[in-house]
């Protein structure tokens, strides 16, 4: 949605805005989720003992050294507030084109990272304005608009 949004503000264009912007959605800047990553690297998974249980709201796999991990801010953000942000970061209006929801999809989502905090001791800390901030100036150096 960054790119797609601020590719047509940047050209004028109206931004498809799904439910009439009453959604919610975790967005987490890229460092962060390097950041998270190269951190989780050293949380190695290790099968519990013959007995042991898996702690409660940890995926380790009982049967195999794996695990699922959440990287996310753990914040829902309403799409409104995440648009406003890139035209804040654009310094240009958009064009909404509002819409009804998709089929499929769902008003609000958003990450639990509590497993990566308790594994890594890491939160996500970027936060939406500053991370599309970033992103809006790779992107106008990028293309050199």
């Amino acid at each position: 949605a960054l790119f797609k949004f601020t590719k047509a503000i940047l050209e004028d264009r109206p931004i498809d805005v799904y439910n009439h912007g009453d959604m919610k959605r975790d967005f987490t800047y890229v460092e962060d989720l390097v950041e998270a990553i190269r951190l989780l690297i050293d949380a190695v998974p290790v099968r519990p003992a013959d007995g042991e249980e898996v702690p409660e709201g940890d995926s380790l796999s009982p049967v195999a050294p794996w695990r699922v991990v959440n990287i996310g801010n753990s914040t829902p953000v309403q799409l409104t507030d995440y648009i406003a942000a890139i035209e804040a970061a654009t310094g240009k209006k958009a064009e909404r084109n509002l819409m009804p929801m998709q089929a499929g999809d769902v008003p609000a989502t958003w990450a639990n990272a509590e497993l990566l905090q308790h594994l890594t001791g890491y939160r996500p800390k970027t936060t939406v304005q500053e991370g599309v901030g970033r992103f809006v100036d790779w992107y106008r150096d990028y293309y050199r608009i």
